[in-house]
Order: structure tokens, then C-alpha cells, then sequence
């Protein structure tokens, strides 16, 4: 009998999981890409970048984003890591563009950073992570985007 309890329990619980699966939202992963980072301030030991994100929201339905957790990768190397600082809501259908802060402590990555643009300001970039979003079901959405940036100085 004990056995009967716990297998009907099983199917009652699998069958509750599955109807809330057919009832969750269908999100898609929203678009990120850089607009452009500029070297905010810089010594032997940190740098310090402002990084401009657009956003693009494929979904019928607003996008409550608490941050970005990301990995930011530039020429092939590992630039930065972290998290966004500041939620924002990004509207159903609908696009928009936050700043955020990056602090790097790479005192020979740059160096290398710029021998290998040569002159250039464009760089290619690799930006992957979670969009962390306040959507019950969908709260962590992966992504990874790929493009090319240009890099200057924040004045």
C-alpha cells in the first residue's frame, strides 16, 4: 500500500510539473550587443571602462532585467567578468541601451590588446552570459553574441 502512495504521488507530482511547463511563458533570448567601451581611467595596477549595451527584446511581453551577468571577451582573450549594476526594463518588442562599469586588472593583457589592433579601434568581441530578469519561470536567460566594437577614451 506504502508503495502505492508514494508512486501515485510521483505521478501527481510529474503531472503538476508538466502542466506548469505548458503554461510558462515562452521567452526568447534577447539580442545584446556593444555599442562601444572607452577607457575610463587606467593605471599599472586597474582600468576602468565604461561599456555601452544595446538590448533588443524579441518577446511580446516586457523584459524586468535585476542584471547582466557576463563574460566579456576581447580578440579571442578574456577581458571581464562580472555583473550589471542597475536593473532596467527593456519593453515587448522593444529595444533599449544601458551603461555599465567594467573594471579590468590585466596590467600585460592591454599591452597585448593593442599590438595586436595595430592602429585599428575596432575590436572584436564575444559577450556571453545570463540575463537575470524578474519573470517568474525565466530568470536566468543564457546568451552569447558576437560582433565587433569600437574602443576610445571616455572624455
Amino acid at each position: 500500500m506504502r508503495r502505492f502512495l508514494v508512486g501515485a504521488a510521483l505521478a501527481a507530482l510529474a503531472t503538476c510539473l508538466a502542466a506548469c511547463s505548458a503554461f510558462a511563458p515562452k521567452i526568447e533570448v534577447p539580442q545584446l550587443s556593444l555599442v562601444r567601451i572607452g577607457m575610463m581611467s587606467a593605471d599599472i595596477f586597474n582600468q576602468q571602462f565604461l561599456v555601452r549595451v544595446h538590448v533588443e527584446n524579441p518577446n511580446d511581453r516586457e523584459l524586468p532585467v535585476r542584471g547582466i551577468d557576463y563574460k566579456l571577451f576581447l580578440e579571442g582573450d578574456s577581458f571581464a567578468e562580472g555583473m550589471s549594476s542597475k536593473p532596467f526594463v527593456v519593453p515587448a518588442k522593444g529595444e533599449t541601451e544601458f551603461d555599465m562599469t567594467v573594471r579590468t586588472n590585466f596590467v600585460s593583457g592591454i599591452g597585448r590588446l593593442m599590438s595586436r589592433l595595430n592602429g585599428r579601434d575596432q575590436v572584436q568581441y564575444v559577450i556571453e552570459g545570463k540575463v537575470l530578469t524578474d519573470l517568474g519561470m525565466a530568470k536566468k536567460i543564457p546568451f552569447q553574441e558576437t560582433g565587433t566594437v569600437s574602443l576610445g577614451i571616455v572624455k
